[in-house]
């Protein structure tokens, strides 16, 4: 045996082939879900998704009968609730964009799967995330996948040295349709043809807005009607209440001005909301909270502002503030800035 490994399972196509390739390689595996939230949603029922309802949880632990290990249901739900989903209803009561599973990711799916490795005497955990990890001038990185359209680097860069020396990603070398053909190939056709989906896990039929008012206590008196002005701070009309709106938003404002508009500030301490043109949204540069920076020496750095943008040269970091070589669109408080060098993470932080 190569080692025992917790594999986090959420029912889904991506930790399932992980069980099967661990296994495969000549690891022990024991399989581990966690309950979270118990959010049944109609659109995770209609795509099938893995990892949102009670039915994941025990589809989890069926294929890891199924393929002979055993495999726990740990509940993580007031831990999830404290650390994951507070800080989403804080953050946007701010007026800031959060990006939940970045959080997740370091205190739930790693910092309490490794307390829990150790407990069951497990050497390594391992996930079905698309990402790689190599070392590099006596550091550990993480390694942008080899499916880059899969790659998930970037919810992962708070991860640590010290949790990445412990942490195994058998997908990181194949596509997704590989992955696919491996399921098939075991007689698992069911989870091969499921739909994805990128809703946030507890929100109900992504709708964060329902979410937030059914859940924030006092949220009936920080949300109300406020301005909507321009950058010059004239009034042109009325919102519905901050947390309504995010940055770069262009549909549902409820305002014609003869000309297209987008929201390019929030500002949740007067509830004034602030429209611009397209060119409004773009910034030479960002303030961030830095985290664990390891840089390469001499290698050009890039960053991501949001999971789905491409990465942009970087000319200038300094303490927390980042200057683009070329304008980027679309930078928004509360969401991640990573940073990269050669495929590699070297660092992020959280945008002020």
């Amino acid at each position: 045996m190569k080692g025992k490994v917790l594999l986090g399972m959420s029912g889904g196509i991506d930790s399932t082939v992980s069980a099967m390739l661990l296994l495969e390689q000549g690891y022990e595996v024991v399989g581990v879900t966690f309950r979270t939230y118990d959010s049944i949603k109609e659109s995770c029922l209609a795509k099938e998704k893995g990892c949102c309802s009670i039915e994941s949880i025990m589809e989890a632990k069926y294929n890891a009968e199924r393929m002979g290990f055993e495999h726990h249901i740990v509940d993580f739900r007031e831990t999830f609730r404290r650390c994951v989903i507070q800080n989403f209803m804080d953050e946007y009561m701010a007026g800031r964009t959060p990006n939940p599973c970045v959080l997740c990711n370091s205190t739930i799916k790693w910092g309490e799967m490794l307390q829990l490795a150790d407990q069951m005497g497990c050497d390594y955990i391992a996930t079905g995330h698309y990402a790689r990890i190599v070392e590099r001038n006596a550091h550990i990185y993480l390694r942008i996948a080899a499916d880059t359209k899969k790659d998930q680097t970037y919810f992962l860069w708070m991860l640590t040295e010290k949790q990445l020396k412990r942490t195994l990603f058998p997908l990181g070398d194949l596509t997704k349709d590989q992955v696919r053909e491996i399921a098939r190939s075991y007689g698992y056709e069911q989870l091969a043809v499921k739909r994805e989906s990128q809703e946030i896990c507890f929100i109900p039929n992504d709708d964060y807005r329902s979410f937030l008012r059914a859940n924030v206590p006092d949220y009936m008196e920080r949300v109300h009607a406020g301005e909507y002005v321009n950058a010059a701070g004239e009034v042109l009309g009325k919102h519905e209440g901050f947390v309504n709106y995010t940055i770069g938003q262009r549909k549902g404002l409820g305002i014609a001005l003869g000309h297209p508009a987008y929201v390019t500030h929030i500002d949740a301490s007067t509830n004034r909301i602030t429209l611009g043109s397209n060119e409004d949204l773009y910034a030479s540069e960002l303030h961030f909270k830095p985290f664990a920076m390891r840089p390469l020496d001499n290698s050009p750095i890039t960053a991501k502002v949001r999971y789905r943008s491409q990465a942009v040269s970087v000319k200038e970091i300094d303490e927390g503030r980042l200057v683009f070589a070329s304008p980027v669109w679309g930078v928004t408080p509360g969401q991640s800035v990573v940073l990269y060098a050669d495929e590699l993470v070297v660092g992020g932080g959280i945008i002020l």
